[in-house]
Order: C-alpha cells, then structure tokens, then sequence
C-alpha cells in the first residue's frame, strides 16, 4: 500500500498554519519540498504533519526558526543527546527571562509616565509625549542618555 500524500492545504488545515507559510518553511529548509503530482500538487507525506507541528510548537516556546533548524537537525542526529537540547533549552530560557526584565522596565516607565499624566492638558503639554520626545529634561539626548529616561 502506498503511503498516504497530503496536499498542501489538508497539510495546513491539520497542522492549524497557512500554507503560505508552510511554503516558507520550504525555502528555509525546515521541511523538506515534496514530490508533485502529474498535475504539479504538492503532494506532502503524512510525516510533514508531525514536523509541522513540531516546528510550531517550539515556536510558541519562543524558539527562532534557525533555532528550530538547529533543534530539528539534532532531533535526527543519532549522535545527539539530550544534553545538546537542554544547552539550547537554556539558552533560549536565558533569552526569555532577559526579554521579560526588559519588558518590566517598559512596563515600570509606561506606569511611571501614564501616573505622571493627568490627561487634561493639550497633547504638546503632555507627559508622555514629553518623555518619548526627549523633552521633559529641557536638554538633547545623546544615545546613552536615551535609554536612561527609562530608568
């Protein structure tokens, strides 16, 4: 019995992704280009699902798609262990939890900025768009000090 192929949209429709990405995917090599029918299908084998969902997984985990290539790449290789995983497990954890320091400073300037505005004076008078603009010092900033206001 021939193995089931799937053509590109029931692929999609599975996995829950569009097929322009999974046409993306291809050109980026995280899947392989399937065979195409006489008539130029594609005509997916039914392990491109499991891939997919794979590749989209480690996506919602934050995982870059170099990453995902690099974790697919390990997944087939005999030789890995499950020590090289973890290494990139952690590392994209050390990524994360800095995203999220970043994201609380943004957060602690937005609270600090919307507290300080009492949203009733004109848009030039205004706090905030002070403080993005550089002008609630009364001085120019260079770069350094740009990301100082933040503080």
């Amino acid at each position: 019995m021939k193995p089931e192929a799937l053509t590109i949209g029931k692929v999609a429709g599975r996995v829950g992704i569009g097929i322009e990405t999974i046409r993306y995917y291809e050109r980026r090599e995280l899947i392989s280009r399937p065979p195409r029918s006489p008539a130029g299908y594609r005509q997916y084998p039914a392990g491109t699902v499991q891939r997919l969902r794979f590749i989209r997984r480690a996506k919602e985990l934050g995982f870059s798609l170099r990453e995902i290539k690099e974790l697919l790449v390990l997944q087939e290789d005999p030789k890995a262990t499950c020590g090289d995983v973890m290494e990139r497990a952690r590392r994209k954890l050390g990524d994360i939890e800095q995203r999220i320091e970043d994201l609380e400073k943004i957060r602690h300037t937005l609270k600090k900025l919307t507290d300080a505005c009492g949203g009733d004076r004109g848009s030039a008078e205004c706090p905030i768009i002070q403080a993005i603009s550089g002008e609630r010092s009364g001085h120019n900033h260079d770069r350094e000090e740009d990301n100082q206001w933040m503080k």
